[in-house]
């Protein structure tokens, strides 16, 4: 088997926008193959979004657990925070590894979904009754940057 890597090993998001480019080019020039070129074109782009996706919940979730970390009072579920943020860490890994052009959408998806994350935090606080103690202006205004949320940093560390 050749180990020469094709664009689809490289870079599996931009393989998928290409191909549906390709597709859509095939269908204007008039290409006589019996083949629904539209559908196609969106079926391999929405692999490209699938991915996207995964990439946004995954730092959503990583987001989720460190706001939690960082504001809440309790004790026991800190371990688990700490090992879901990094396995969430990991799996954008994954990601970025098979499609490395998702790379430079991070930042935005941060920015995107500091929010959501923020707001299921809280929730998940009020459910345990923790919002009482907290500064909840502060939580709802924290913000991470791209590297706390994919670097190794954890709450409790200089930002």
């Amino acid at each position: 088997m050749s180990e020469t890597k094709t664009p689809y090993d490289k870079d599996f998001v931009a393989w998928s926008q290409q191909q549906a480019a390709a597709l859509r080019a095939a269908a204007s020039a008039g290409s006589n193959l019996d083949l629904d070129w539209e559908n196609l074109a969106e079926e391999v782009e929405s692999l490209a979004r699938s991915e996207r996706r995964e990439l946004r919940s995954q730092i959503r979730r990583i987001i989720r657990h460190l706001a939690k970390l960082e504001y809440s009072p309790a004790i026991d579920p800190r371990d688990g925070w700490i090992e879901s943020v990094s396995d969430a860490r990991e799996e954008i890994q994954d990601l970025l590894d098979d499609s490395p052009s998702l790379t430079r959408e991070v930042p935005q998806h941060v920015l995107e979904q500091t929010g959501r994350g923020i707001r299921q935090a809280i929730g998940d606080l009020e459910k345990q009754g923790e919002t009482t103690s907290l500064d909840l202006p502060r939580l709802r205004s924290a913000s991470y940057t791209p590297e706390q949320v994919l670097g190794d940093w954890f709450p409790g560390e200089r930002r």
